[in-house]
């Protein structure tokens, strides 16, 4: 089926596991779809080793100037190392800083401000990149407006890993429409992480008939991200992919008081690790109470490579199959904040058909 050119923007710990599970799989036996941590081990005829990294770009003065592969393991990332990787030969270029530094982690995020950005558009143009993705801190709206932009002006696919609004936006969708190319997002879920564990169980209340009255999501971890949305005028997009990835799963609406999902605090001693508690508040028969108290502790940054490795080969179905504008099935399933949310059941059907061509986007 060829390569897949990719383009990272924002070389964090999701990056870092992306790059790493890429070599992790290389060798998979492309015969079995019975691999542990894939969803699909062939997906349209690609595999996973057909993602080829081509461009990276970060705003960091540690990894600029870096290769991809030794850039990945470069401070302030802390994700867990799970496989060695080889030289790539793609030079981690300066990208625009605009707001992607938040006051929290300006001593995290070391900018020296005389290396000037390089011209995205031209860098992607003369890599021949086919997808970006976009690895941006949370709340970096100028920052992903820049990249989305120099998507369109070099003729790149779109992956919007970040709660800011792209492929859920009508205006950004049109305009990728217009230029032919298409975009996923946006927020991408984990594997399973806090927001599909709460998903499903809220599906499960409303499926069999218990009456959601209150619930709570809060997550705390050590990572960049946690520390990042501590400056919480950051947080609003976050807070509305997070929430709505659950009120979605309701016939009736929760009342916002009633309802509660987003970040909670920044424990440095756990690194990647993201600790997430629920709780969920209901009425069965008879109105009789039930109540859930969960705890879900997982490594943040693989648990979304394992998603990543689809939706870039689902973007590339799309290039090859000349569809345009948001890819409303993989966004769904693979993301929080789609323009067009379906249980996770039926989002998984959209998806197997999208990639058997049965289903157009």
């Amino acid at each position: 089926m060829g390569e897949i050119r990719v383009a990272l923007a924002g070389i964090g710990n999701c990056a870092s596991s992306l790059v790493q599970g890429v070599e992790y799989y290389r060798d998979a036996d492309e015969n079995s779809e019975n691999i542990s941590g894939l969803m699909h081990n062939v997906l349209g005829g690609y595999r996973i080793r057909d993602i080829k990294f081509v461009a990276a770009f970060d705003i960091d003065k540690r990894k600029i100037g870096k290769d991809l592969s030794e850039a990945v393991f470069t401070d302030p990332n802390c994700t867990t190392k799970f496989k060695d990787v080889p030289k790539l030969e793609v030079e981690v270029m300066k990208g625009p800083v605009l707001d992607g530094v938040a006051e929290t982690t300006k001593d995290s995020f070391l900018v020296d401000q005389k290396q000037l950005p390089v011209d995205v558009p031209k860098i992607l143009k003369k890599t021949k990149a086919e997808v970006l993705i976009s690895y941006l801190p949370v709340g970096s709206e100028q920052a992903t407006h820049y990249y989305a932009n120099a998507c369109l002006d070099a003729g790149v696919g779109y992956i919007n890993a970040i709660p800011v609004f792209i492929a859920s936006d009508d205006a950004w969708v049109k305009k990728f429409e217009e230029k032919g190319l298409p975009c996923i997002g946006d927020d991408i879920k984990s594997q399973v992480g806090a927001t599909i564990v709460h998903r499903t169980l809220t599906k499960l209340f409303e499926d069999r008939g218990v009456k959601l009255i209150k619930t709570y999501q809060l997550n705390v971890g050590g990572n960049t991200d946690f520390q990042n949305m501590l400056e919480r005028h950051r947080l609003k997009s976050k807070k509305i992919s997070k929430t709505e990835a659950v009120q979605s799963q309701m016939k009736d609406r929760m009342l916002d008081e009633d309802i509660h999902i987003g970040p909670s605090d920044y424990i440095p001693w756990l690194k990647d690790n993201k600790v997430c508690f629920i709780r969920m508040e209901g009425k069965k028969f008879g109105d009789i109470p039930l109540t859930i108290d969960l705890r879900l502790s997982v490594e943040d940054s693989p648990n979304s490579a394992g998603i990543m490795v689809d939706a870039i080969r689902c973007c590339k179905l799309a290039l090859d199959r000349k569809t345009s504008g948001v890819l409303k099935s993989p966004s769904s399933y693979f993301m929080k904040h789609p323009i067009e949310q379906y249980s996770d059941s039926e989002a998984k059907t959209r998806v197997d058909e999208y990639i058997k061509g049965t289903r157009e986007r």
